[in-house]
């Protein structure tokens, strides 16, 4: 494995600038798929509930870093940078805590010239600080951030390309295939401590303090719902049959009058898909993608099977048995996204805390995910009707 695909968490600083470099590389070739469509600018782009326009995204990406980084922020308060930024109004147009979703789409933004300009000032001088630095945890923690920070924005930018049907890095877009004939995996349960320590590397402020949890007897899934599996869900009638649909799930379908996953489109006797803009033969072996929570829990009833719990996942991701694969999309889970008994917010305060009791949990990764990002321990969380994400699932019984 080499340097940038190593763990982010326990990054020294020689391995945090050759990943910090890497990400940067990512983000750029994924803004360059919107500049080859016309859509660096914002007039004229389409809007999205969720997603951020692409050069307010590029820009806010660099801002994060200078924020924490060059700027030695304490948290996100508004109030706690030290310096000033190298950005003219940079905090006014950047600071994703003051500048509201709906907002970014009317912002007067640098041109895409001078965001780019003032990417790689900022990332010149941070890499600058960094060989400067003492190699310890506490000195080292806002770089881990900066680079986690601009991988997930990176994997959203991915999204975007897919949702707006444009051509993607192929780099970044390539999804490995299923292994065949997995089956199940059946765990005798017991007790496990879940979560990550504070003061032993990076974690994420939703992922502590460990605790004690006891984890009944379970079966699961050794790998992710193929789309092979799903395309019997959907031929059954699951789109149509309400029995499998909560009430939350029925009204989101009937809102949504759908038939099928997002993206799937039915030709002759066959399923096509649409990836990142050409329209492709639906791959039976690779795991189902952009499924949200109400599809995939109708899934689960029709098979009569059940969503796992995240500790149940956790529980069979650190199990070591070589049949648990992972890692090919983010996987709903049947846990709504809570603080860990002890919770104590983190620097990026708004990472978590304001998506308690109204998001759902997600674990694993999917094959947008950097390498280095990957954790058993990661709690990834959105809202219950997204499906523009990577995200499938996986079924559990008892």
């Amino acid at each position: 494995m080499t340097l940038i695909n190593a763990s982010f968490r326990h990054a020294g600083a020689q391995q945090l600038a050759q990943s910090l470099q890497a990400a940067r590389q990512d983000t750029l070739s994924l803004f360059d798929c919107y500049v080859t469509a016309g859509l660096d600018v914002v007039a004229g782009l389409p809007r999205h509930p969720r997603l951020n326009p692409p050069l307010w995204q590029l820009a806010q990406i660099a801002w994060f870093a200078e924020w924490f980084i060059l700027r030695e922020a304490a948290s996100s308060h508004p109030a706690d940078a030290i310096y000033n930024s190298l950005l003219t109004r940079g905090d006014d147009l950047f600071d994703a805590n003051m500048v509201e979703h709906r907002a970014r789409w009317k912002l007067e933004l640098p041109s895409p010239g001078a965001v780019k300009t003032y990417c790689n000032e900022v990332l010149d001088r941070v890499l600058d600080k960094l060989s400067r630095e003492a190699n310890v945890d506490s000195a080292l923690a806002p770089y881990r951030l900066a680079l986690a920070h601009e991988d997930m924005c990176g994997e959203e930018m991915l999204a975007g390309l897919q949702w707006l049907g444009l051509e993607a890095p192929e780099s970044l877009a390539a999804s490995p295939a299923l292994p065949p004939g997995a089956g199940q995996i059946a765990f005798p349960g017991g007790t496990i401590a879940m979560g990550s320590p504070r003061g032993a590397g990076f974690a994420f402020d939703n992922e502590s303090p460990p605790h004690s949890c006891y984890v009944p007897p379970f079966s699961i899934d050794a790998c992710a719902v193929s789309n092979a599996q799903f395309a019997d869900f959907v031929a059954d009638g699951g789109y149509q049959n309400r029995q499998f649909w909560s009430a939350a799930g029925s009204a989101w379908l009937m809102r949504q009058e759908r038939s099928s996953p997002l993206y799937w489109l039915r030709e002759a006797t066959q399923w096509r898909t649409m990836r990142f803009g050409q329209r492709t033969t639906l791959p039976p072996n690779e795991a189902v993608r952009h499924i949200n929570l109400y599809e995939a829990q109708a899934y689960c009833a029709w098979a009569g099977r059940r969503l796992a719990t995240e500790a149940e996942w956790e529980y069979a991701a650190l199990s070591g048995h070589p049949r648990f694969h992972w890692g090919q999309v983010w996987e709903w889970t049947a846990t709504p996204f809570e603080p860990y008994p002890g919770f104590a917010v983190d620097a990026w305060r708004e990472y978590s805390a304001p998506y308690f009791m109204q998001y759902q949990v997600l674990r694993g990764a999917a094959f947008a995910t950097p390498p280095r990002l990957h954790s058993p321990r990661m709690r990834a969380f959105h809202a219950p009707e997204r499906g523009d994400i990577f995200a499938g699932l996986r079924t559990c019984a008892w």
